[in-house]
């Protein structure tokens, strides 16, 4: 029973790396979404101005700072990855991208950060500004996610146990 070296075969999809697109639609995504916390995002009736998204929720900024650092270890593994993405890290920045986008739907709908001084709390166009950011990051993770990824002998394993059963 004589069986090949899987290390020897190689793929035909050996020399296809994932597309850069996704990552720049994530890109660009988080840097929308990095603008917003510097806007207006509530107006309290009685109060002489506006909150931005730092004053109204700490959350706000951290989501931000998290996608920052996705974004890095994206590009980095973009560089580094032998096929361009590591599906795990993807995966994460999708699952963010999706939170902050409901964080930003659900602030659109009932704004938060009022509700214990019993402010009555109008929207602002940070919210929105955030809501688009975060829709976009999580279709460029998700563009990305697609992309091929994994191991090199992963589209052989059919012919590969064909050979360990010869």
């Amino acid at each position: 029973m004589a069986m090949s070296d899987p290390a020897a075969r190689t793929n035909r999809d050996s020399h296809r790396r994932a597309a850069s697109t996704g990552l720049a639609v994530v890109g660009a995504g988080i840097v929308i979404f990095n603008i917003s916390p510097f806007m207006n995002w509530v107006d309290a009736s009685g109060a002489p101005n506006p909150r931005t998204g730092y004053e109204t929720d700490s959350l706000v900024p951290f989501i931000a700072y998290l996608g920052l650092g996705l974004l890095v270890a994206m590009a980095y593994a973009m560089k580094r990855a032998y096929r361009g993405q590591h599906r795990g890290l993807t995966l994460v920045s999708l699952a963010v991208g999706i939170a902050a986008t409901l964080q930003c739907l659900a602030f659109a709908f009932n704004p938060m950060g009022g509700l214990e001084r019993g402010d009555e709390l109008q929207t602002q166009i940070g919210v929105y500004v955030g809501l688009l950011g975060a829709l976009i990051w999580a279709v460029g993770s998700f563009l990305l996610a697609k992309e091929i990824e994994g191991d090199d002998d992963l589209d052989d394993t059919t012919s590969y146990r064909a050979e360990a059963t010869r």
